[in-house]
């Protein structure tokens, strides 16, 4: 097999769906830990760089150097050196909404986790009326259940914010600014769809 052709049959595999195996040990995996850290630091940072870019500041450089501290050296991109405040001020009116939302987002995933994991600890259960009653075990199998599902999905929630806000950095703040107005688009609709579905989420707390 020639290099072309093994570097494609390393793409194929490398888009393949994700095992049975490999989903389970996702919330276990470093990585996904230092993608939760990176949704909580990438909110103050964000709003730190809009005075940035505002005076013209290195908004890329410190970006980049979030992603390489926290992330890892391959999340790293050339940033543009010249020209490029308008598209740092943009970057910035972008990635703080998109920050945030992602930071929400990740965080009631992995408190939905606890709750329903630790469901005999709430503070005034009630087993009689709820899902699995009336008896307390039956009410922990159910919520059980759940939290082992949003357990198993949490870290794909965190790894798709870590990804667009990574794919905004490159296309704003990047020297080749590749794919700078799909990351726009899919930050600009990421952030409306999380404010809709935030209103009903609000209603039931």
């Amino acid at each position: 097999m020639d290099i072309a052709a093994q570097s494609q049959t390393r793409a194929v595999r490398g888009r393949r769906f994700p095992g049975w195996r490999e989903t389970g040990r996702e919330p276990f995996r470093p990585e996904t830990w230092r993608r939760a850290g990176y949704l909580v630091l990438a909110v103050p940072v964000s709003v730190l760089c809009v005075p940035l870019a505002m005076v013209g500041g290195p908004v890329g450089r410190v970006q980049r150097a979030l992603r390489e501290r926290v992330l890892g050296e391959r999340f790293g991109f050339e940033v543009r050196e010249g020209g490029g405040a308008a598209a740092a001020a943009v970057y910035v009116l972008a990635a703080v909404p998109l920050s945030l939302a992602g930071l929400v987002v990740t965080a009631y995933w992995w408190a939905v986790v606890a709750l329903n994991l630790g469901y005999p600890l709430r503070p005034g259960v009630d087993p009689t009326d709820a899902w699995g009653g009336p008896a307390l075990a039956g009410a922990w199998a159910v919520h059980g259940i759940g939290g082992i599902g949003f357990l198993l999905l949490a870290p794909w929630v965190g790894k798709g914010f870590t990804a667009l806000q990574t794919r905004l950095a490159v296309g704003l703040l990047g020297r080749d600014g590749r794919g700078r107005g799909r990351a726009l688009g899919f930050a600009a609709g990421v952030v409306l769809v999380c404010g809709l579905l935030s209103v009903p989420v609000v209603h039931q707390l």
